[in-house]
């Protein structure tokens, strides 16, 4: 007997990327930052009182929610902490799409996302990006045909790592009759050259959300600590009617505030990640792949004609380096490649090398 409700039955559960337990394997297939966070987040542990643990922590991480919202003139109303970004996503997905509803997202996009309107029991409605991975001009009116009440864009784009520009974001938001999520996991590794801010459009689109993780830009990823960023309107019913209680803990809390204090370091991180990923982009297009212009800390290379991607990536793994291979129509000749150290993307390039010419025979 199965005691699963029916629309969980049906579906499919998340794949997440491996997870080699092997510390000498190279790990390039789950968008880590390659370098330590702040050292500042090691002494803030060291420095916790154990004691205060048999008490609950701060309800709505309220020491951290205002040191968001005053790092983008916000008030802290406008902010909500979640326990990574993943649960931004639920709480959004559950705070806005009714069952049977529809919830909007782009194809290809963040897999996950799919998964929790599934779990919600929600209309899942893909559009389909362009060909240089651009939303297209109809995107926003597609939506509102199929009566999205949440739309998600991944933005720096996974897994891509193509960057919609502010204006464009504008435009869908302003053109949307639903709720229009950007989830801004990769920002941090954007060039600042470009100026991108999705911020400033905060006060003339109530309808617009936009989510922040540590994972990525803080090196944070095994803390779990994201946030929202919305209207007033937006952020109130998931603070107060949708959100677990207590869902940071009170370690996560005091650490994510020292990391996110401590942005010079951080800083230091996204220039190294931005200069790799460069040397990475053009040293695969010299060895014949094509590498989408990226904003992000990874990079899609695909592989040149007759040649596997997915015995690229078992080559690969049998050297100890692990890539992302995604086995869907649009990504099946493509590796997602996180950007790593100089060290492990020496080792990457290398091992291509290495592994290219019994792949070109076999072809």
């Amino acid at each position: 007997m199965s005691y699963e409700r029916d629309n969980v039955r049906r579906m499919a559960g998340y794949v997440y990327g491996e997870q080699p337990q092997d510390p000498d394997v190279v790990k390039l297939n789950t968008n880590e930052n390659p370098y330590p966070p702040s050292p500042a987040v090691a002494q803030a542990i060291r420095s916790f009182d154990a004691d205060t643990l048999r008490r609950y922590p701060p309800a709505t991480a309220e020491n951290f929610r205002r040191l968001v919202a005053a790092r983008f003139g916000l008030s802290a109303d406008q902010v909500v902490v979640t326990n990574g970004g993943d649960e931004a996503l639920r709480l959004a997905i559950t705070t806005f799409v009714d069952p049977g509803a529809a919830f909007g997202t782009t194809e290809p996009g963040y897999s996950l996302c799919p998964v929790l309107a599934n779990v919600q029991d929600s209309e899942v409605v893909r559009v389909e990006l362009t060909s240089d991975w651009s939303l297209p001009d109809d995107f926003a009116g597609r939506m509102n045909a199929a009566g999205a009440k949440l739309t998600c864009v991944v933005n720096p784009h996974a897994p891509s790592g193509a960057l919609v520009d502010a204006e464009a974001i504008a435009g869908v938001a302003t053109e949307l009759n639903g709720v229009l999520l950007v989830d801004e996991a990769y920002v941090d590794f954007v060039d600042p050259e470009l100026g991108h801010d999705l911020t400033s459009l905060l006060p003339g689109h109530d309808n617009l959300l936009i989510l922040r993780t540590l994972s990525k830009g803080y090196s944070l990823a095994g803390l779990r600590v994201g946030f929202l960023l919305g209207a007033p309107l937006l952020v109130n019913p998931i603070l107060t009617k949708t959100r677990d209680s207590y869902n940071v803990d009170a370690i996560a809390q005091v650490a994510a505030a020292a990391a996110f204090l401590d942005r010079p370091h951080a800083e230091r991180g996204w220039v190294a990640v931005r200069a790799e990923r460069r040397r990475l982009t053009v040293a695969l297009a010299d060895s014949g792949f094509s590498v989408t212009d990226s904003q992000s800390n990874f990079v899609l290379a695909e592989v040149p004609p007759g040649v596997s991607a997915a015995a690229l990536t078992r080559g690969l793994r049998e050297d100890g380096i692990v890539v992302r291979h995604f086995d869907t129509p649009r990504l099946a000749n493509s590796l997602r490649i996180t950007v790593g150290t100089a060290l492990e993307n020496d080792m990457l390039l290398a091992a291509i090398r290495e592994i290219w010419p019994s792949l070109r025979c076999r072809s």
